[in-house]
């Protein structure tokens, strides 16, 4: 492969060679189901679903997990305010999590672990920390890896363990337990009311980091190819994570560490904590899934992206056209022409112009751009004369490239015409259209059209473009559209 990466462990862009040649193992954090996931978990999944395709269509077998925290804080909290069992809780939203990303065209991963179904994974993992002296059980039950153990800790993140050990020592620990103030909990002993576990510390419950490596450790083995999540997440869960992993089997964790950036919303983080994120389904309602995976991979997945009217608004007129594109590139292939001819190199081109973007650290944002110049050049060649030596072989060799993307892009692989309906659908819930209004009005203006006053045509197509609609006209009668909006 041509591929190279990102590590965030290294600070540098690598050659991708996976540890079993021709097999890749990838891990990436999932949700904790306490709640309804928003466009900033959307950003990552639709990342590393991107990831997935494309290591497959490269000839690579993919084994992608990727987990659910079942049992948390946030989830027991939620769950004595609804008045559900946890279980019943986090089972209700992994559900309503698979609808979201059902919905996005996101794969489902190869294995959804859940940390309720890996309790005695975790516990064995536990015992070896602490028999290879990296962990101590406390009174209360409490189980921490001890950070003074691992003195490689923050080579992710690159953190000084010194410095974060003196930093953390001016705080005032409120955790007696703790041998050193950045030691990190492995398995938490009971409270009343709280789902609980025997383990050989009593009854209890996981800490959030050891679950990551239990579950990766069970479905991909001690050390696989890669480990994707948010950079949020690289300190210090997945710092966390090295450090016990390593611990216990005294390999290496991970080859190579890839982190998707945030959606910022005013140039501030996206999240729940924060108060400023917007739920994926209730964003599903207002705009396409095809046209939030063009917002969300129109930016390198290592960037910022900031959510805005304007930024779906753009997504969608691009997903648009080249939905239309591909509806007019079906029906001239259908419709024939001559055989033979040369097949223009554009096909070719942008194709190897797309592998290179996407073996370049996965630049969806690239790619894209390639993309939609392809849909450019094939509305010309749909533009020619149908006599035009070469034109329905090129038209042939586009339409197989964009068939080709769209597998990896997880866009263009429906109906065009059903997809453009949705569009308009999504168009009329988010600006309060009176369809059957325009539709009056349009009706209304075909009759002047048909009647040769086309002074009164003029005008209601003047009164429906100051309603931002588009009216297009054909033999058969007229068509209408939202005209996409570029402001904030």
């Amino acid at each position: 492969m041509g591929l190279k990466v990102f590590n965030t462990l290294s600070g540098k862009k690598e050659d991708f060679v996976p540890l079993e040649q021709g097999r890749v193992g990838m891990y990436v954090c999932g949700v904790t189901v306490y709640d309804f996931s928003h466009i900033g978990h959307a950003r990552c999944y639709v990342a590393f679903d991107v990831a997935y395709r494309y290591l497959k269509a490269s000839g690579l077998e993919v084994r992608y997990v990727r987990n659910f925290t079942d049992v948390d804080d946030k989830i027991i909290n939620r769950a004595a305010q609804t008045g559900e069992a946890p279980v019943d809780l986090a089972t209700r939203n992994i559900r309503a999590f698979h609808e979201d990303m059902d919905a996005l065209n996101c794969r489902r991963p190869d294995v959804e672990p859940r940390v309720t179904d890996h309790i005695p994974d975790i516990i064995a993992l536990v015992e070896r920390i602490v028999a290879n002296g990296h962990g101590y059980a406390a009174p209360d039950g409490s189980v921490y890896f001890s950070i003074d153990s691992f003195r490689e800790y923050g080579q992710l993140s690159k953190r000084n363990l010194d410095d974060m050990v003196a930093g953390a020592s001016e705080r005032v620990d409120e955790d007696p337990n703790k041998r050193n103030p950045l030691d990190f909990v492995l398995w938490k002993p009971a409270k009343p009311g709280e789902p609980w576990w025997e383990s050989p510390w009593g009854r209890g419950r996981p800490g959030w980091h050891i679950e990551c490596s239990a579950m990766s450790a069970r479905h991909l083995g001690e050390t696989f190819d890669i480990h994707g999540g948010g950079k949020d997440l690289v300190f210090p869960h997945h710092e966390n994570e090295i450090a016990q992993s390593r611990a216990a089997s005294g390999r290496e964790f991970v080859k190579y560490w890839l982190h998707n950036g945030f959606v910022n919303v005013d140039q501030e983080k996206m999240s729940k904590s924060l108060g400023n994120f917007f739920t994926i389904r209730d964003v599903l309602v207002k705009y396409h899934p095809e046209a939030i995976r063009m917002f969300l991979l129109s930016t390198h997945y290592r960037s910022p992206i900031n959510y805005s009217t304007r930024n779906l608004e753009e997504a969608t007129g691009r997903i648009e056209y080249m939905t239309e594109t591909v509806a007019k590139l079906d029906a001239a292939i259908a419709d024939g022409g001559p055989e033979g001819g040369e097949v223009a190199p554009d096909a070719e081109r942008v194709k190897a112009a797309i592998r290179e973007a996407m073996d370049d650290d996965f630049n969806t944002a690239a790619a894209l751009g390639h993309l939609f110049e392809l849909c450019r050049g094939a509305n010309d060649w749909v533009a020619r004369k149908k006599k035009t030596p070469g034109r329905l072989a090129t038209l042939v060799a586009i339409r197989e490239v964009l068939r080709e993307a769209a597998s990896i892009f997880g866009i263009l692989e429906n109906p065009p015409a059903r997809v453009l309906a949705e569009i308009k659908d999504r168009d009329v819930v988010r600006l309060g259209l009176d369809v059957t209004d325009i539709e009056k009005v349009i009706a209304e203006r075909w009759a002047a059209r048909q009647a040769k006053d086309f002074a009164r045509a003029d005008a209601l197509r003047a009164e429906l473009g100051a309603r931002n609609i588009d009216v297009s006209d054909s033999p058969s009668g007229s068509t209408w559209r939202v005209r996409r909006q570029t402001q904030e």
